[in-house]
């Protein structure tokens, strides 16, 4: 990994401190700095997760990626910064209907940080929140409107997971999936057992070639701004703050190149952009 060009990438000229609010300003640094999408799946490419393809696709083509891509480039960051990270497999739930139990396909990670565990995620595509340590209501507020807490809520190997991370903000302030009241929603839940490099590629590749799904169907992008939220799903475009929202359809290739680079930070030629399902 060319921590000097990851770095840069995010606009920082230093690696910050090993410490909690050290690793808080590098995620939410990457997460302002790369865009979230699910372009080259269909673009009809594979999605590679060893570090070198992340870091090549993420950092040196400036493109952006999904929770697989940019937690594996996370993680590498917060090992060169001295700070333990592994992978954990979650089960996304916001915009699920009650009693569907969906699969593993969201990765965050498992810090240990200050001589204490804490959950970071720099790969889901929401709110710029920032790592919160392992605790049974931990809570957090992010810059968009929303309230975030954790939650223990079961056993090792509880279909509903050991923990939940549970989200209450407009509904606005998201990819569309969150319920439009404004009262506690899960986002996801999850559980400590270990996860081995075979078991994430297997989620990746179900992820990104399962029909039917939502990385499948839709092109999904998002990004966390300053006070807000900005999320394109197709040619829906839709750019959240505090203040009110400003929505907008995409005519063309070339103004989804535009706007892919202008708002979320992701480089696509016009070329590429003409060969998506949306305009080809």
């Amino acid at each position: 990994m060319d921590l000097s060009a990851y770095l840069a990438r995010l606009g920082l000229d230093v690696l910050p401190a090993a410490t909690a609010d050290g690793v808080a300003s590098l995620q939410s640094a990457h997460r302002a700095a790369i865009g979230f999408e699910n372009l080259d799946v269909r673009l009809g490419r594979g999605i590679r997760i060893d570090t070198e393809s992340v870091h090549d696709k993420l950092v040196s083509r400036r493109r952006g990626g999904y929770c697989f891509e940019q937690n594996r480039l996370y993680a590498e960051a917060l090992r060169l910064l001295g700070v333990e990270a592994r992978p954990l497999l979650a089960r996304v739930r916001l915009g699920m209907a009650p009693g569907v139990t969906p699969p593993r396909t969201h990765v965050c990670l498992l810090l240990t940080l200050e001589q204490r565990p804490w959950i970071a995620d720099a790969g889901f595509g929401g709110s710029n929140l920032p790592p919160l340590p392992l605790l049974h209501g931990a809570k957090a507020n992010t810059s968009d409107g929303a309230r975030h807490r954790l939650l223990r809520v079961g056993g090792s190997g509880d279909l509903d997971g050991e923990w939940r991370l549970e989200r209450a903000g407009p509904a606005q302030a998201t990819d569309g999936r969150a319920a439009d009241h404004l009262d506690w929603q899960v986002q996801y839940t999850f559980d400590l057992a270990h996860v081995a490099p075979d078991d994430l590629e297997q989620a990746n590749h179900w992820t990104s070639t399962r029909p039917g799904t939502r990385f499948t169907t839709l092109h999904v992008v998002s990004i966390p701004i300053e006070d807000g939220f900005a999320t394109m799903t197709d040619r829906e475009l839709t750019i959240y703050r505090v203040s009110g929202a400003e929505r907008r359809t995409i005519a063309t290739a070339a103004e989804y190149a535009t706007v892919l680079r202008d708002v979320f930070r992701i480089e696509l030629s016009e070329d590429e952009a003409a060969r998506l399902p949306l305009f080809a």
